[in-house]
């Protein structure tokens, strides 16, 4: 196969162009959008749907579906009745960090916003996944996650009263839980990681502020102690066009 000089790794082969040449026309001006991105920068305003039609003597319909599909790839964001050049997403290690060290890596600034913080008896299915006893108090902790004000992401926390009595006196809901779990003594041991594309349902995507058709990252956890006791169980969802995940591998 003849690979271009300038193919970038990671980039779809041969800028996905199939072998027998024929690319349907949205994608050959969703190649030419991406390329003008790259002169923009940044927070640039890409031109109307008129001017680009124009500009390429395509029928507005096909640029339409050009855009939709860099915007729902993250390399376009809408802004008010425009639409602008994106940043790089946020690359979030996979690991027992938290969310807020992650970010901040980046040099970004992290927050959360609480949606709900409840307690009620744990339910069979919780129990089987975690280990906890069917019907203790579990606390259940919703949090919008944040990267520079900008809604990314939602968080759900399930953890035993048993470990953190106090936590609806003395936990901030803006700060990191593990932050918070450190300072009361207690210390990660290991965890299980699942993760899947998900769709947002629409409490979801009005929480987090997107269209439930953007595709979403669904990370389950599971983790323990260093005595290997349960700890918490975490459903972290996560915008499919704000977030990649990255991790070390080492045999």
């Amino acid at each position: 196969m003849d690979y271009p000089n300038d193919q970038a790794p990671g980039a779809p082969v041969r800028s996905g162009i199939p072998e027998h040449g024929r690319i349907p026309k949205y994608y050959a001006v969703k190649a030419r959008i991406a390329a003008l991105l790259e002169e923009l920068g940044e927070g640039g305003v890409i031109p109307t749907e008129r001017d680009l039609a124009e500009r390429y003597d395509v029928a507005r319909e096909t640029v339409r579906q050009a855009v939709r599909d860099l915007v729902l790839e993250g390399r376009l964001r809408r802004r008010g009745r425009g639409t602008v050049v994106a940043g790089p997403k946020l690359a979030q290690p996979l690991s027992l960090a938290s969310y807020t060290e992650g970010v901040r890596r980046q040099g970004r600034t992290p927050g959360r916003s609480l949606v709900t913080l409840d307690r009620f008896p744990c339910p069979d299915p919780l129990a089987a996944e975690t280990g906890l006893s069917r019907g203790e108090p579990v606390w259940h902790l919703e949090r919008v996650l944040l990267a520079d004000d900008e809604r990314v992401g939602l968080e759900s926390t399930y953890v035993a009263v048993e470990r953190v009595p106090r936590l609806d006196a003395d936990f901030d809901p803006d700060s990191s839980f593990y932050g918070y779990l450190a300072a009361q003594g207690i210390s990660f041991g290991d965890a299980d990681e699942r993760i899947e594309t998900v769709l947002a349902t629409p409490r979801e995507a009005l929480l987090i502020g997107t269209p439930p058709a953007l595709p979403m990252l669904l990370i389950h956890r599971i983790s323990r102690d260093t005595e290997g006791r349960p700890l918490e169980r975490v459903r972290s969802l996560y915008r499919g066009d704000r977030f990649s995940f990255t991790t070390h591998l080492q045999g």
